[in-house]
């Protein structure tokens, strides 16, 4: 059973901690030139595992100048409730510049079938950690490799790092967003994703509310750097297997790519997140003119 709750939760996050790549052009000013249009973006993604629904999670980005806020919200169950439920709040906030999102804050409040909970709050000072409060504060579990003040120099925290680290001005699928190495940290583990470009391609719309548009495939490898147990089967999957996947999309009217579909195997069987709305202020995202 704890192995299950870990792969529930890996999938009920996985839009924010696999969906991510993108560079930025030298010289740009972001937040001036990819945002003007962009003062609020909301995403909705389907999350499912095995086969099976387990719920939406909701992301929120508010832009005012440089400086962003996000709101992600989640509720994850099975049988209603009866066999599992999570049930999650993530926040971030910082700026956007030319070198990409440099978070000031990151804060994550969570629930396990009424049995777990857990509050964690990070605060960042030029994308290096500067604080770090978890309640209940557990001890490490044992052989957990320990995470150096080195390592957390140069991060960006999952959300900031999933919704705005890709950028392009070609809205037509670029897969150049997809060269990129990502340092995260989530408050207990840092590990790095590597992006690879795979191929691009064209979604149809099908539902009213879906995208319709170019998409890139981005190959993802998982590099556990410390805070994890080497034993971890779950660790072991994720750092082993060559199936992760995201799929970016350009977001109209900005040079933004966000996550539109994110797939990766679990414990359990395979996990995946799929956009089913994109807003930009009141009108809806798409790639179509």
């Amino acid at each position: 059973m704890q192995r299950a709750r870990h792969c529930l939760s890996l999938a009920a996050v996985a839009a924010l901690t696999c969906g991510l790549g993108g560079s930025f052009p030298p010289d740009t000013a972001y937040a001036e030139n990819s945002l003007s249009a962009a003062n609020r973006i909301t995403a909705v993604y389907r999350v499912d595992l095995a086969g099976f629904n387990l719920g939406d999670f909701r992301l929120t980005t508010t832009f005012s100048g440089d400086d962003y806020e996000m709101r992600g919200e989640g509720r994850f169950s099975v049988l209603q409730g009866l066999v599992y439920e999570w049930r999650g709040v993530m926040a971030s906030s910082g700026r956007v510049t030319s070198a990409g999102p440099e978070p000031a804050m990151y804060a994550m409040s969570y629930s396990e079938s009424a049995q777990m909970a857990e509050r964690l709050r990070m605060t960042f000072d030029g994308r290096a950690v500067t604080g770090i409060s978890i309640s209940p504060n557990k001890r490490p579990a044992p052989r957990t490799i320990p995470v150096t003040k080195e390592q957390l120099e140069g991060v960006l925290d999952p959300m900031s790092g999933a919704f705005l680290s890709a950028h392009s001005e070609n809205p037509n699928g670029d897969l150049t967003v997809c060269n990129q190495t990502l340092p995260v940290f989530d408050g207990r583990q840092r590990f790095d994703l590597v992006l690879t470009p795979k191929r691009a391609v064209t979604v149809r719309r099908t539902t009213p509310t879906g995208y319709g548009g170019p998409a890139v495939i981005c190959g993802v490898k998982f590099i556990p750097i410390a805070g994890y147990q080497p034993d971890n089967p779950a660790i072991k999957l994720m750092s082993q297997t060559n199936e992760i996947e995201v799929w970016l999309v350009p977001v109209r009217g900005t040079f933004m790519y966000v996550p539109y579909r994110i797939v990766l195997p679990t414990l359990v069987g395979y996990g995946s997140a799929l956009v089913t709305s994109i807003q930009v202020g009141t009108r809806r995202a798409s790639a179509e003119p």
